[in-house]
């Protein structure tokens, strides 16, 4: 799964409890809560990790790491985060 579609997991899942009449008490479930938390943290990890070097130089973060995050985010690492 990549960063934005953990954003939009997370999003889904507290529209979800919307949709079920919870919005208006400012109230969710707590294993949506929780999940939608886990994938909003993803989601900020994945994009965190895409603000290295375009070239994977970053200091700091070896190219072998930066390869291993763009993969995970889903995008080409060679192309300077486009779209895989």
């Amino acid at each position: 799964m990549t960063g934005p579609e953990h954003y939009r997991e997370a999003e889904r899942l507290l529209a979800q409890d919307r949709a079920e009449g919870l919005e208006g008490t400012y109230f969710f479930r707590p294993e949506s809560l929780a999940a939608a938390q886990v994938h909003a943290t993803l989601a900020l990890a994945a994009a965190t990790a895409m603000q290295a070097g375009v070239d994977g130089c970053e200091p700091g973060m070896d190219p072998a790491e930066y390869d291993a995050w763009c993969s995970a985010a889903g995008v080409h690492a060679a192309m300077g985060g486009g779209p895989r």
